[in-house]
């Protein structure tokens, strides 16, 4: 079994991979001939049935694996009414009944909890996280922070200790550093089973909020060099021999980058697709590939 697994944010947007004339139906089942997993986001905006996962599984190949996106009201992103009943309970019962499906048939890497900017380090979000993870059981979460002062000097060990002892999966990221608001590489297993690594890009201009009606697309505008791809090689094989299974989830589609540098990375490290095919001569025709890049 490979032990990195490459992906991307989703599988709607990234034309790269997809033959021209492709239904959007299709598209999850040829995504999974490129990678063999994906992260699905479309559950931070609302939580799906079970009906929904059972269909991307019946799409999917049997070891293909999701990650899952918390519900944007279990992190604290969603102001005003959580749309989910009235009580938070309810809300992470939603949210777990929809996962059976993947539980039932191993095909849960992982569920993301990505928390905003403006959760910071202090004891009153100490206790959000622990509640959290509790109301989730047995079942794996990722965790990843957006705000600088959990990574500090004085505060790195004290939450890599704290996530350890919680039972939570480190979601390593690779972004600008911008402010408070991002956060440096930390290239740190918490758990023995799986490690996440999210690569953002590193549009450091467009990282924090501009207040354009765009500015969320402006954010993730990235292409990866390859210099840039390799220097993620030994810090992968590092997490490789902290965890069983590490993820790489390219998060920079805004300009359509994702798709390609998951694939060079893929390339870097020796990989082939699900089908056995070279990531590279898996794309679509070169006619098709020069008049989508």
């Amino acid at each position: 079994m490979v032990s990195i697994l490459i992906g991307l944010g989703g599988w709607g947007d990234h034309d790269a991979i997809y033959p021209r004339g492709l239904k959007t139906g299709d598209r999850l089942a040829h995504y999974s001939k490129h990678f063999p997993m994906v992260e699905i986001d479309s559950t931070f905006y609302a939580i799906q049935s079970p009906d929904r996962m059972r269909k991307w599984m019946d799409d999917t190949p049997p070891s293909f694996k999701f990650i899952v996106k918390a519900y944007q009201g279990m992190t604290g992103h969603q102001r005003g009414s959580i749309g989910i009943g009235q009580k938070r309970e309810e809300m992470y019962e939603a949210f777990i009944a929809m996962l059976q499906p993947l539980i039932e048939q191993d095909r849960l890497a992982t569920v993301l909890f990505q928390y905003p900017p403006w959760f910071d380090c202090m004891t009153k979000h100490v206790m959000v996280l622990r509640a959290a993870k509790k109301r989730m059981g047995d079942i794996p979460c990722a965790l990843e922070f957006r705000h600088q002062s959990w990574w500090t000097e004085a505060m790195k060990d004290k939450t890599l200790e704290f996530m350890k002892n919680e039972g939570w999966m480190h979601s390593v990221c690779d972004e600008p550093q911008a402010g408070d608001g991002s956060v440096p590489t930390v290239a740190e297993a918490t758990h023995s089973e799986l490690t996440m690594v999210r690569l953002h890009g590193r549009n450091d201009e467009g990282w924090n909020d501009s207040g354009d009606d765009n500015w969320r697309e402006v954010r993730y505008l990235y292409e990866y060099s390859e210099a840039e791809l390799s220097e993620w090689v030994p810090n992968l094989k590092k997490l490789q021999e902290q965890s069983k299974q590490v993820y790489v989830v390219f998060n920079n589609n805004s300009g359509g980058h994702a798709a390609m540098n998951a694939k060079q990375l893929m390339v870097l490290l020796g990989q082939q697709t699900p089908e056995g095919k070279h990531p590279i001569e898996a794309l679509p025709d070169q006619v098709e590939q020069l008049e989508l890049f």
